[in-house]
């Protein structure tokens, strides 16, 4: 597997994974999941965050130690079925910027376009997580980074929760400085572009809707 690709093993993703995908699971339950996959997910997208030594005073001595150095991330979630990813990344991030970016499929060319953006003023100077639960066909998270690269965003990290290897295919193709995070690689498409074994369409899980 390509180097920029990680496929979380961790025994709680997969359990919270395998919950997720059962069809039985309501949507309250869903919601949930989704949110702490994506919180568990983030410690290791967060890994290699550049950190400072500092001092400072314990009750019992003086010390030096580390902490988190400058601007740190951005998380930009497509909408809509990103946003059930953006609480698990805030609980453990409380102070991280939040973008959004939303995308739809024109009817006549089938080229993803973008409808709507607004991103924090210093996002070119930050680290931006994009989140997108389902990587399918690839064509929408390509466009998206696309999109935040020509606003001069170059630190670009990719997360999602299944993805299907015409997705990964798609990304490390037009993106090859791009990580992509997923927790799980499923087998491949059907032929109605949905992820098989997948959990179907997760905004429809996540909103209630049909």
């Amino acid at each position: 597997m390509d180097q920029n690709v990680f496929v979380f093993d961790h025994p709680l993703i997969r359990h919270k994974v395998s919950l997720l995908r059962d069809k039985n699971t309501g949507t309250k339950e869903f919601r949930e999941l989704v949110s702490e996959i994506a919180m568990l997910m983030a410690y290791e997208v967060t890994r290699d965050l550049p950190m400072k030594e500092v001092e400072i005073e314990t009750p019992v001595a003086p010390t030096k130690t580390e902490v988190l150095a400058g601007k740190q991330i951005a998380i930009v979630p497509i909408l809509r079925a990103g946003l059930g990813m953006v609480d698990g990344m805030v609980k453990l991030i409380p102070n991280v910027r939040v973008g959004h970016i939303g995308l739809y499929r024109d009817p006549v060319t089938v080229e993803p376009v973008e409808y709507y953006c607004k991103l924090p003023e210093d996002i070119t100077e930050r680290e931006v997580i994009l989140l997108d639960p389902m990587l399918a066909t690839g064509g929408s998270a390509s466009a998206a980074i696309g999109f935040l690269k020509k606003r001069g965003i170059q630190n670009i990290k990719f997360m999602c929760l299944i993805a299907a290897p015409e997705g990964i295919r798609r990304i490390t193709t037009d993106h090859p400085d791009v990580k992509i995070f997923c927790a799980a690689k499923d087998e491949k498409l059907n032929d109605h572009s949905y992820i098989v074994p997948g959990l179907g369409d997760a905004g429809d899980r996540l909103f209630g809707t049909n």
